[in-house]
């Protein structure tokens, strides 16, 4: 079993070592790719300067802030390149537990394509997070499904396995999203193309240190890119 978590970082320095040991202190063995959008907080140094201490992470250093979809469809060609079997999402702010990284692992290995971990799948799981914010991300989702159909809870998340089957069969060079809209994306080119998707209940901690990356723009985009989607699904144009 050949496993990659994959983080894209900007300004995490406060964050990024704790998840990393947190990573290599679990039962499994897993390897661990940070990208990073040229932090002025230093993230890409500090990361470099662990690699000599856990020869199981890498480091992309990109020249500037480009988004976490780009990031992210870097990270699975890096992955599909090196034949790895099961890629991971995470984000660096330990709002994701790396220790619900081995149940991702395990429910994609016993027969599903995407696993997603989920904050909405049984009640709702997220501590810490103003009212507002948990509204537009309930709402999000729950819009999400009313206008494509997608039966997930937590279509958003960003916390999630893939079989490298699923990479391998979505054309990644036509994804452009970003934030909200490139979880949805990915779940929706993932389960129109018939493959297997399942959720499973984690508890989302909201960041401690650092700021949150919401912007008004990620949200107008998600708005949108639904609709998108449906209409090039309906269109037969979605590949």
């Amino acid at each position: 079993m050949k496993a990659l978590v994959i983080i894209p970082t900007y300004n995490e320095k406060n964050n990024i070592k704790t998840v990393i040991e947190k990573l290599n202190a679990l039962p499994l063995s897993v390897d661990v790719l940070i990208i990073d959008d040229n932090s002025p907080d230093g993230t890409g140094a500090l990361v470099q300067s662990l690699q000599t201490q856990y020869p199981n992470l890498h480091l992309i250093q990109r020249a500037g802030k480009l988004g976490l979809g780009t990031a992210y469809v870097m990270g699975f060609r890096w992955a599909l390149e090196r034949d790895y079997e099961y890629i991971l999402e995470m984000d660096a702010d330990l709002s994701h537990n790396p220790d619900d990284v081995p149940r991702l692992i395990e429910e994609c290995a016993n027969g599903n394509d995407l696993v997603i971990g989920s904050r909405y799948c049984k009640g709702v799981n997220v501590i810490n997070w103003p009212i507002k914010r948990l509204i537009l991300s309930y709402g999000a989702n729950k819009y999400t499904r009313m206008i494509t159909g997608l039966p997930i809870k937590d279509a958003t998340a960003g916390f999630k396995c893939f079989h490298r089957r699923v990479l391998e069969g979505i054309d990644l060079s036509r994804v452009k999203s970003s934030g909200y809209s490139f979880q949805i994306e990915m779940n929706f080119r993932a389960w129109v193309k018939g493959f297997k998707l399942k959720e499973i209940p984690i508890i989302f901690i909201e960041r401690s240190e650092g700021l949150s990356k919401m912007s008004k723009n990620i949200v107008y985009e998600a708005v949108f890119m639904v609709w998108k989607l449906k209409i090039l699904h309906i269109l037969k144009l979605l590949r």
